[in-house]
């Protein structure tokens, strides 16, 4: 079955992210210097974790921000989703903010995990995975209007990030 003209550019922005979070993820497990690793104790892995998981919830935190900020200054958008049927701009925003809040919700689930399951030494994806999640969201907000395809590496770079995180706990957690 052939791709559609919105599927095939958001195909290449799925296999584009997933390379690129396969090679920086185990780049980080395997590169990162042993001194900007935690101490191998309960506290350390958890200010480690919590490093990273401030730094991904910033994009949550800015995307409340600029919703509320829109609605405060939109007249029709005020009163809430809830009790209008909203601008195009309040969709939007509620639409990257409902997107956001899942990746977030996820991520630090998973990251919570990561930073208690893994071996010390492969610790260095984390930040690695928090630093793709950042931009992926970049990219995500940056491509939102303007379609799938132009989201579709900023999304994908979000999500992918996590899921390999995720795969390499429950693996980890296995062996």
């Amino acid at each position: 079955m052939p791709l559609s003209d919105k599927q095939s550019p958001v195909l290449k922005g799925m296999i584009a992210a997933m390379v690129v979070s396969v090679l920086a993820l185990s780049a980080g497990a395997a590169f990162m210097p042993a001194d900007w690793l935690p101490a191998d104790t309960a506290a350390g892995r958890l200010a480690y974790a919590a490093r990273s998981v401030l730094a991904i919830c910033a994009w949550l935190l800015l995307s409340i921000g600029i919703l509320a900020r829109h609605r405060f200054f939109t007249p029709e958008d005020i009163d809430g989703s809830g009790l209008t049927a909203g601008t195009a701009d309040a969709k939007r925003l509620q639409a990257v903010l409902q997107n956001t809040l899942e990746q977030t919700v996820l991520a630090v689930l998973v990251y919570g995990s990561f930073a208690a399951l893994a071996p010390a030494p492969l610790l260095g994806a984390l930040p690695v995975a928090a630093l793709l999640f950042f931009c992926g969201r970049a990219l995500f907000w940056r491509g939102y209007a303007s379609g799938a395809g132009a989201r579709a590496f900023g999304f994908a770079l979000t999500f992918y990030s996590t899921v390999l995180l995720f795969l390499a706990t429950v693996f980890l957690i296995w062996i």
